[in-house]
C-alpha cells in the first residue's frame, strides 16, 4: 500500500493550512503548495496522485489573499481542486472496467510526481461525462437554493400570507429566503444520505477529518491514532456552509427586495463574495480558538451538523486518508528526517488555511 505512516516535523502555524474534502472511493488532501487525491483501486491497493498548487489555475489567484476576499478564494480553491480530485477518483474506478481493445493508446509521455508514473489520462466519454455532471450540479444547486426559496416567498406574496409589501416585509421575507434556504439543505443532505455511494463518501469525509485531527494534535500519523480522533472538525465544509447560510440571512436581512424574481437572484447572487468572506474569516477563527470552550460552544450547531455529513469510517478509508496528507507532508518537506513509511504500492503523480 502506499505511505500510511509517519511522524511530522512542521511548524505550528503551517498545520492550520492542511485540510481536505472525500472523492470517490478517496480523499483529496491540501498543503500551502500542494495537494494529493489518494484512491482506494477497486483490486484494494492505493493510488496517490500529487500535483503543485502554483503551477495551477489556483496559483494565479493568489492577489485574492487577504481577508474578506480570501473566503471566495476558498471557494474557487474547494471547487477547482474538487473537479481535478473528482476526475481522478473517477479515472481510477474507471480503469477496472476491462478494456474493449478498441481503446487508441496515448503517445504522451505521463507526468510524474516523486519519481513514479500516473495514471493515464481519463478518456473523452469520462471527462465529458463529468463536465456534464459539474455544469448539471452548478445549475441545479442555483435552482435549488437560491432561486425556489426565494420564489416560494414571491408566490407568498402574491398569495397575500406575508402581510403588505414595506421595508418590514421585505426583511421578513429575505430572511424567511434564508430559512427556507437552510431547511432545502438540511433536507438534500438527510435526502442522498440515504444512497449507498454517499455513505460512503461520508465515510471517508470522516477519515479525512480523523487524519487532520490527529496531525493538529501533533501525534504519528498511523492509523491506530487516527481511528481514535474525532469525525468533527471546526473547519469543515459543511460547518463552513452552516455560517454561510447564517450570515446571508443576517446581510440579506437589509437587502431591498426587488420585486422581479430575476432581479431579486442577482441581487442575492452579488453578495456571494461578501458572505463568503466573512464566513471564511469566522471558520479561520474558530480553528485557530478551537480550544477555548465559549468558542466551541458557540460554533457548536455548525460543527453538529457534521453528524451528517460525515460518517465513523472503516481503518482502510482511514488508511487512504493518511496517504493523501503524508504526500502533502513530504512534498512540503514537514515529515520527519527520520520517519519510515511503507512503499508498497506505487505513488502517482502562502494560501489561506485550508478547510478541512
Amino acid at each position: 500500500m502506499a505511505k500510511t505512516s509517519g511522524k511530522v516535523s512542521a511548524p505550528t502555524d503551517a498545520i492550520s493550512q492542511y485540510g481536505g474534502q472525500a472523492v470517490i472511493e478517496g480523499v483529496m488532501m491540501r498543503s500551502p503548495r500542494y495537494f494529493a487525491v489518494a484512491c482506494r483501486k477497486p483490486d484494494g491497493s492505493i493510488v496517490v496522485q500529487r500535483e503543485d498548487v502554483d503551477k495551477s489555475f489556483i496559483g494565479k489567484l493568489k492577489w485574492l489573499n487577504f481577508p474578506f476576499a480570501r473566503g471566495t478564494l476558498a471557494l474557487i480553491d474547494a471547487m477547482a481542486l474538487g473537479i481535478k480530485a473528482l476526475a481522478f477518483a473517477s479515472n481510477v474506478q474507471m480503469q477496472a472496467i476491462p478494456s474493449t481493445g478498441n481503446e487508441k493508446a496515448s503517445t504522451e509521455p505521463a507526468p510524474a510526481a516523486s519519481g513514479v508514473p500516473t495514471l493515464p489520462a481519463s478518456g473523452k466519454i469520462n471527462d465529458v461525462a463529468i463536465g456534464g455532471t459539474i455544469v448539471f450540479s452548478i445549475a441545479f444547486g442555483i435552482g435549488l437554493f437560491v432561486l425556489l426559496p426565494t420564489a416560494i416567498t414571491g408566490l407568498l406574496t402574491r398569495l397575500h400570507l406575508t402581510g403588505a409589501t414595506n421595508r418590514h416585509a421585505d426583511m421578513r421575507l429575505n430572511v424567511a429566503d434564508g430559512l427556507i434556504r437552510m431547511v432545502i439543505f438540511f433536507a438534500y443532505i438527510l435526502l442522498i444520505s440515504r444512497m449507498e455511494n454517499i455513505r460512503r463518501v461520508f465515510m471517508y469525509h470522516g477519515a479525512e477529518h480523523k487524519a487532520i485531527n490527529t496531525l493538529e494534535a501533533g501525534q504519528q500519523l498511523n492509523p491506530e491514532n487516527a481511528l481514535k480522533s474525532s469525525r468533527i472538525h471546526p473547519r469543515c465544509g459543511t460547518s463552513f456552509i452552516f455560517v454561510v447560510l447564517l450570515i446571508n440571512i443576517l446581510v440579506s436581512a437589509m437587502l431591498p427586495r426587488p420585486a422581479l424574481l430575476p432581479l431579486r437572484f442577482l441581487l442575492h447572487l452579488s453578495i456571494v463574495p461578501l458572505v463568503a468572506g466573512l464566513a471564511y474569516e469566522v471558520i479561520k477563527a474558530a480553528g485557530k480558538y478551537r480550544s477555548h470552550p465559549m468558542v466551541m460552544a458557540v460554533f457548536a450547531p455548525g460543527m453538529a451538523t457534521q453528524y451528517l455529513t460525515t460518517r465513523e469510517p472503516e481503518p482502510a478509508q482511514v488508511e487512504v486518508a493518511l496517504a493523501a496528507l503524508l504526500s502533502v507532508l513530504e512534498a512540503e518537506g514537514h515529515l520527519a528526517p527520520d520517519t519510515e513509511v511503507s512503499e508498497d504500492a506505487p505513488e502517482l503523480d502562502d494560501p489561506p488555511a485550508a478547510i478541512a
